[in-house]
């Protein structure tokens, strides 16, 4: 992760459940399949010892049917202390035939609803994120299937963790809306990027970067053209879609996205192994493909043998390097269905990002206003100078180059 430039490590659910670790038995004990709290502390102290912070699935929307305030509502029913932890109607019945109806995250009975409304419920939550950030000094959060959870719940979260840590990072899942009404000083810190993750396949697949700058220029708009505003999480792909490797036509556009999501606004993320270019496609209905088990020996070589990973380690040392693409504004400079170049601007720093998605080298004329006579390529090495209110540069076929 370090050869990567990464500084922060987001893991999925990691707590006792009843299967796939969604469907939470106990949101204070490591799962025994992965290991013990003693050794979960551990390795956060490793991390941090390595300069890497480290944020957990916080699963606060349902449970697995092994949680303990469910199991003791089968057991005792209405006279259960926890009846009311749950959306419960006695009228009726469930599939596992309860003796009464619950509600189910979109219908699946082994995903059962919390009752965020109930005042001992959210207690109990946020007294176990205390307990994640006192037994194992975690950094942030990630809201499992953030667009469906309480508003009043996230809002006292926000409020809790902001005494709890400096710097506490709250992300939530959310694929489509108005991203600002979770975005905000009263809720989360970022959420994940869903637009843009399609646009950046689709648009390489098809030619069309207009797609991508659309999609970019809505959310700029959104956050009310002003980056801090919404900070997003940019994803090529997750545990819950396809691999990148797998989605787009043309292999070597893959170098285009990471280029772009490395340097367009947004919090860039790496999924396990898909540094390496692995692909992982949905089959039958199971994610299984999707995430492997990955022997590290295989990929010992990879910083040097495998292009891909050196690009993106590449591009994980220029984003860490330049504060303009971690917090600057944006602004398009050129754009046509297969060249794309826009700038990066953060007090006297400029950072411009030029890629092309033909099959064929391309020589551009990107018009530049700013301040600054002369460029790098951090990629290329090549040196650019401003003449005349633009600057020349030839692209690689399906290549790219970052500015500086």
């Amino acid at each position: 992760m370090q050869k990567l430039g990464t500084d922060a490590v987001y893991f999925s659910p990691i707590f006792e459940s009843d299967y796939h670790g969604y469907d939470t038995r106990d949101y204070r004990v490591i799962d025994k399949r992965i290991g013990t709290n003693k050794n979960f502390a551990e390795l956060v102290s490793k991390l941090h010892e390595a300069g890497i912070k480290v944020v957990i699935d916080g699963v606060f929307n349902h449970v697995g049917r092994g949680f303990f305030a469910f199991k003791d509502v089968c057991e005792k029913k209405w006279d259960s202390a926890y009846k009311d932890w749950f959306n419960i109607s006695f009228d009726g019945n469930s599939p596992y035939n309860d003796g009464f109806w619950y509600e189910g995250w979109e219908g699946y009975y082994n995903l059962v609803k919390l009752n965020l409304n109930n005042p001992d419920v959210v207690n109990y939550l946020i007294e176990s994120v205390r307990g994640w950030v006192d037994e194992f000094d975690i950094d942030g959060i990630r809201l499992d299937a953030a667009d469906v959870l309480d508003f009043g719940f996230m809002k006292e979260l926000r409020s809790f963790c902001n005494g709890l840590k400096p710097d506490f990072w709250l992300m939530g899942e959310v694929i489509h809306g108005e991203y600002t009404r979770w975005v905000n000083s009263e809720t989360l810190h970022s959420v994940t990027n869903y637009n843009l993750n399609k646009a950046l396949w689709s648009g390489c697949n098809e030619h069309n970067f207009f797609e991508i700058a659309h999609t970019v220029k809505r959310l700029y708009d959104m956050g009310g053209c002003h980056y801090r505003n919404l900070e997003l999480y940019s994803f090529a792909d997750n545990h819950d879609v396809e691999r990148i490797a797998s989605k787009i036509i043309n292999k070597d556009h893959l170098g285009v996205i990471y280029t772009l999501m490395y340097t367009l606004p947004g919090i860039p993320s790496i999924y396990y192994g898909s540094e390496f270019g692995i692909e992982g496609k949905k089959e039958q209905g199971s994610d299984a493909s999707l995430r492997p088990h990955l022997e590290l020996s295989d990929y010992a070589d990879a910083m040097t043998d495998n292009p891909l990973t050196a690009l993106i380690a590449k591009l994980g040392s220029i984003h860490q390097a330049q504060k303009a693409l971690c917090y600057g504004e944006y602004k398009e400079l050129l754009l046509t269905n297969r060249q794309y170049a826009f700038a990066r601007c953060y007090e006297n720093e400029d950072v411009i990002t030029a890629v092309n998605n033909d099959e064929q080298s391309t020589t551009l004329h990107i018009p530049y206003q700013g301040p600054k006579t002369q460029f790098k390529g951090a990629l290329s090495g090549k040196d650019y100078m401003v003449q005349n209110g633009s600057i020349e540069i030839t692209l690689d076929a399906c290549g790219g180059d970052i500015l500086i």
